[in-house]
């Protein structure tokens, strides 16, 4: 399994661990500190994933660029995620904060060499 996804482009193991922490993050209120076993499994489990699948980008790419992705599009996600589906407030600074993190994401992916296209 691991030698099938190392064969894959880096950017399809690290959207997985993308979107599977975003899920485990959004979904970490509602365990309610963990006493709700059922979706604490589901965000423990999303996380084990989620790093798993970094594990395997970082064979290919290097773990600093690897983890300025994840990162990035993780905090994007997560917050346009709690302002859509929670009501969560974004003022000015934070939206700016997270356009800033948006916009170097989106300068390592289009412009770094250190990045496999």
């Amino acid at each position: 399994m691991v030698q099938f996804l190392s064969s894959l482009p880096p950017m399809i193991p690290l959207g997985i661990a993308i979107v599977c922490e975003v899920i485990a993050t959004s979904l970490l209120p509602r365990t309610e500190q963990f006493t709700k076993l059922g979706l604490t499994a589901v965000v423990l489990l999303c996380y084990a994933v989620a790093f798993f699948m970094l594990s395997v980008t970082v064979r290919t790419m290097p773990v600093g660029v690897a983890y300025a992705i994840w990162c990035g599009a993780g905090i994007v996600l997560v917050a346009m995620l709690g302002w859509m589906f929670s009501g969560q407030y974004l003022d000015k600074f934070a939206v700016l904060g997270i356009s800033l993190i948006m916009a170097g994401t989106i300068i390592i992916n289009v412009f770094s060499k250190s990045v496999a296209h």
